[in-house]
C-alpha cells in the first residue's frame, strides 16, 4: 500500500514546520492585521486607506535567485529571507508605495522543519525592517524536481500610495541630482555569474580574504539591505522635491536608473564619488570580469538610487544620515538624451 509520505511529501514534518515559525511571523503583525496563519487566506483591514484621496494599490513579486544555492553550500538559511523581502517591498517603495503585507513561498526537495523556519526567521526579520506584515505563505514538498537539500524561495507584496503622491519618471527634471545609498554586497543579483567564477576558478566559500575580513561565503551571503523605510522618510522629508527612485538590482546601475529617465534626458554617473567595493573588485580581479560586464551585472556599491531636486541635497543628505546612512551626490540629469538613459563616467575612487 502506498502512502504520501512513500512518494517522499512528508505531512507531519510540514505542520511541524508551521509550528516553528509562527513566532516568527507573529512579530511582522501591524494592526491591521486580522487572524493568524493557518486559514485559507491572509487578511488585512483596509480602513485607512479611506484617509487617502485616491488610494492605488501597488505589487510586485520577486526571488533572490541562485544566492540559495550559496546558502545552501555554507548551510546558513536565517538571512536568504531578508533578500527576498528587499526585491520585494524596495521595487514598491520606488513608486512612493508603503508596503503593508506579503506573502512568501518556498518550495523544497525535502521539508525539514527546523530549516524551513530558518528562512521563514529571516523573511520575518526583513518584514520587521519595512513594517511590513507578513500575513500568508506556502512551503511545497517537490521530490523527484528537487533534490533534498535544495530549495527556491519567492514572495509577493502589496503596497499603497496616493495617486497625487505617486512617484515616476515624469517628475524627473534636468538638473535633478543622483542621491546613491550605498549596498550591503553585492544584495541578490549577479549571483550566476559569481556561482560561475567560483566553479571555473575552484574558489572556496570557506576561505578568509585578508581584504575582506572574513571568509568569502560570509562575505557573499551579506542580507540585501532594505531601503523601504529611509525612502519613505526621504519622501516625508522632500515632497513634491523627491522625484522618483530607482532600486539598484538585475542589470546593474545604469540599466536600472535609465527604467526612470525619460527619453530626452540622460542620468549621468560619475564613478568618482565612490570606490568601488572591496568584493566586487576581488572577484571581478579573479574572474577576469571586465567593468563592462560588471556594472551591468552587480550593483557596484549602490543600492538605491534617489533622484531629488538640487536645492533639496542639503536636506536629503542629512534625513539619511540622521538614520545612520552615509549617501552620496553621484550624478546628475542632464538634457543630452542618450539612447541607454543613464551612463556611468570617469574613474572610480582609489581606496
Amino acid at each position: 500500500m502506498a502512502t504520501y509520505r512513500d512518494a517522499g511529501v512528508d505531512i507531519e514534518a510540514g505542520e511541524r514546520a508551521v509550528e516553528l515559525m509562527k513566532a516568527s511571523i507573529a512579530k511582522t503583525s501591524r494592526p491591521e492585521v486580522v487572524g493568524g496563519i493557518g486559514g485559507f487566506a491572509g487578511l488585512f483591514n483596509v480602513s485607512a486607506l479611506k484617509n487617502y484621496k485616491q488610494p492605488l494599490l501597488a505589487t510586485s513579486t520577486d526571488g533572490v535567485g541562485t544566492k540559495t544555492e550559496i546558502a545552501r553550500q555554507m548551510g546558513i538559511y536565517d538571512t536568504i529571507g531578508e533578500d527576498l523581502v528587499a526585491m520585494v517591498v524596495d521595487d514598491l517603495v520606488v513608486c512612493g508605495a508603503e508596503p503593508l503585507f506579503m506573502t512568501d513561498y518556498i518550495a523544497v526537495g525535502k521539508v525539514i522543519p527546523e530549516r524551513i523556519a530558518e528562512i521563514v526567521k529571516g523573511i520575518a526579520s526583513g518584514c520587521v525592517k519595512a513594517n511590513t506584515a507578513l500575513i500568508g505563505g506556502e512551503t511545497a514538498e517537490h521530490p523527484g524536481l528537487l533534490k533534498e537539500d535544495e530549495f527556491d524561495i519567492a514572495g509577493a507584496a502589496t503596497g499603497v500610495v496616493d495617486a497625487p503622491n505617486l512617484l515616476s519618471a515624469q517628475r524627473v527634471q534636468v538638473g535633478d541630482l543622483l542621491l546613491a545609498m550605498p549596498a550591503n554586497g553585492f544584495h541578490s543579483n549577479g549571483y550566476s555569474l559569481i556561482r560561475h567564477i567560483l566553479a571555473t576558478k575552484k574558489l572556496d566559500l570557506g576561505h578568509t580574504y585578508q581584504e575582506l575580513g572574513r571568509s568569502l561565503g560570509e562575505e557573499l551571503l551579506r542580507p540585501t539591505q532594505i531601503y523601504t523605510r529611509d525612502c519613505l522618510v526621504l519622501i516625508a522629508a522632500l515632497g513634491e522635491h523627491l522625484r522618483t527612485f530607482a532600486h539598484v538590482t538585475g542589470g546593474g546601475l545604469a540599466a536600472n536608473t535609465a527604467r526612470v529617465i525619460p527619453s530626452h534626458l540622460t542620468a549621468r554617473f560619475d564613478r568618482a564619488t565612490w570606490a568601488l567595493p572591496v568584493a566586487t573588485e576581488l572577484l571581478a580581479t579573479l574572474g577576469g570580469v571586465q567593468q563592462v560586464d560588471y556594472e551591468r551585472t552587480w550593483n557596484c556599491g549602490v543600492g538605491m538610487v534617489a533622484l531629488i531636486a538640487p536645492e533639496q541635497a542639503d536636506l536629503a543628505l542629512a534625513t539619511l544620515a540622521a538614520r545612520g546612512m552615509h549617501a552620496w551626490i553621484a550624478g546628475e540629469v542632464t538634457s543630452q538624451a542618450n539612447p541607454q538613459g543613464a551612463t556611468l563616467e570617469g574613474s572610480h575612487q582609489a581606496r
